[in-house]
């Protein structure tokens, strides 16, 4: 008897593009061809305006390069390289990220009808704090052929289908200290310009907020904030955990505890899964503690509540803007820092084991 020959895949019915626009890319935008050009059948990049070799460094990798006078609107220039693409999937990158995760999700869009959109975690490293580490965000990268952008900054697809979470992961350094400098500004006067355009637009609020927080202008960024908030009218999107997060941090910046304390308690129930909502709380609560040593009593237990939760509820990257860590390694060692400051050195040893090596 003959062997059974296995079946034979069915040929891909739809073509995958990946899709970038770029600007003075030239040291990244090679690492970034090279992840996602095994698993798409054409990479396409739209350069705005380089200055650098950044059209040669992405020819040499492989892709199709074409050009587009900048006019301060991103939306605009997605959609030129969108048309250019034409493909019947579009996978939206950045030259300042690469694919670390799930490019066989990304290549079974071959055999995949165009009737959703796709949402990608993208781990943006970032070195701002003691302890580099990342956030996670969960973006719609994953695009149908006919799907368009809009907004000057911070532009978001147009469409009316479902959104499907795929086993895909993006990695981004753009937010580290040398690309965030190079950035200072530049989002700033565009989110101001699209907010005065849309002003009862909420996420574009958050989203100059989380501009003013990034470089820490918080006071600028409490105001923003709170304004997104009162046009969200008590509806919750997937960014209020950001911005809950945000606001904690920036309150504590300002010096404004007990306001801080007060927005924890009217949030709890709505974040109360969150570590990195208690980590920030725990956070606020001991700069407090610092600020008025008189009130340490009452506010170290409820810093020690906060962290400790914080390793009860574990890492949980799908929450918009969840900081790796703060379930796990971060909050062990602020407990650990904790209890040595409290000449309690045994009361640190259980958490001794949680930590990062690079802690220990």
């Amino acid at each position: 008897m003959s062997a059974i020959a296995p079946p034979i895949a069915p040929p891909a019915a739809y073509r995958v593009a990946l899709v970038m626009i770029a600007r003075d890319e030239a040291p990244r935008i090679e690492r970034a061809l090279a992840s996602f050009a095994p698993f798409v059948d054409e990479c396409v990049v739209l350069d705005t305006g380089s200055g650098d070799d950044t059209v040669s460094r992405a020819r040499r990798a492989g892709a199709r390069v074409c050009h587009f006078s900048w006019i301060d609107d991103f939306a605009a220039a997605r959609n030129a390289a969108l048309e250019i693409a034409g493909a019947d999937w579009h996978v939206i990158a950045d030259a300042d990220e690469w694919l670390a995760d799930g490019g066989e999700a990304i290549a079974a869009l071959r055999r995949q009808s165009p009737s959703f959109v796709g949402s990608v975690r993208v781990d943006s490293d970032d070195d701002a704090s003691p302890h580099a580490t990342h956030t996670s965000s969960w973006i719609s990268r994953v695009l149908p052929g006919t799907v368009r952008y809009e907004g000057r900054v911070h532009e978001q697809p147009q469409h009316t289908l479902p959104v499907q979470r795929m086993q895909v992961r993006f990695g981004h350094d753009g937010y580290l200290g040398p690309q965030r400098a190079a950035k200072a500004g530049r989002n700033r006067a565009l989110l101001e310009a699209a907010v005065q355009a849309a002003p009862h637009e909420a996420y574009l609020h958050y989203q100059l907020g989380k501009d003013h927080d990034v470089y820490e202008r918080y006071a600028e960024a409490l105001a923003c904030f709170a304004h997104a908030e009162a046009l969200l009218n008590g509806r919750v999107t997937t960014w209020c955990h950001d911005l809950a997060v945000r606001r904690l941090h920036a309150l504590k910046r300002c010096g404004r505890h007990a306001e801080g304390l007060q927005r924890a308690e009217l949030e709890l129930s709505r974040w109360g899964e969150s570590p990195d909502f208690f980590f920030a709380l725990g956070d606020l609560l001991l700069d407090w503690a610092a600020d008025e040593p008189q009130r340490a009593g009452e506010l170290l237990p409820l810093i020690e509540s906060a962290w400790q939760r914080c390793l009860a509820l574990g890492e949980r990257p799908e929450l918009e803007g969840a900081v790796a860590g703060r379930g796990s390694h971060l909050a062990a060692a602020n407990l650990v820092m904790l209890y040595e400051q409290l000449g309690q050195p045994a009361l640190a040893e259980p958490y001794r084991p949680l930590l990062a090596p690079a802690l220990t």
